[in-house]
């Protein structure tokens, strides 16, 4: 647990070390790591928005070019959660309820909850939230969302997910301040990707 909580708080540092490493490989790296955090049950701990911020920051150095990195950010993004989905749809109730598969119900419950909330609406907040962007497309697997709708919001969250959070690094990355405090930048972004949710809480609470 250590090593991976070390792995996102010094996602600049890994980062670097894979673009010097890989060279123009790194970006699969990147499609790699996006893809299972969005698409695989079994990976919710890998770096989803941080690695997005570095990935933007390094492009504002030169080390990606900036629109095909989106590009293939976004594409892995969209076929992570369309692969999720599918998971969720065939194998999901039979994946929870296996006593062998290492999947947090606790997670499954939050997600089906958050999904229950809002809705379609739940596959765009939720990939603002750690975790819950893991689990919300299985979940709506699960419960047989119509795939037509769950492409629209698929494809939509996707997209304002990976522009933001990668176009913030490209822009901010690269300030003295927060090269010189990249942990806490993080931990910053970590906390402000729950705000989506929180604010629809509201909402709905003062709506009722």
């Amino acid at each position: 647990m250590n090593s991976i909580i070390s792995f996102v708080l010094h996602i600049d540092t890994h980062l670097g070390e894979i673009i010097s490493n890989y060279g123009v490989w790194a970006y699969g790296v990147l499609f790699a790591i996006v893809f299972a955090e969005t698409g695989l049950v079994f990976t919710p701990f890998l770096p989803g928005d941080s690695l997005l911020f570095a990935a933007g920051a390094f492009a504002a150095l030169g080390s990606f070019s900036i629109m095909p990195l989106l590009m293939l950010l976004w594409l892995a993004a969209f076929l992570g959660d369309t692969a999720n989905y599918w998971i969720g749809h065939y194998f999901g109730e039979r994946l929870v309820k296996h006593p062998k598969v290492p999947i947090n119900q606790e997670h499954v419950d939050k997600a089906q909850a958050f999904y229950d909330k809002y809705g379609g609406k739940a596959i765009i907040l939720a990939r603002f939230v750690p975790i819950v962007r893991t689990f919300a497309p299985f979940v709506a697997g699960i419960g047989k969302m119509h795939y037509g709708n769950f492409i629209t919001y698929n494809a939509i969250g996707g997209a304002i997910w990976v522009v933001l959070l990668t176009m913030a690094g490209y822009m901010f990355g690269n300030f003295k301040i927060v090269r010189d405090n990249f942990e806490y930048v993080i931990l910053v972004i970590i906390g402000l990707s729950v705000v989506p949710m929180i604010w629809e809480y509201f909402k709905h609470k003062k709506t009722k």
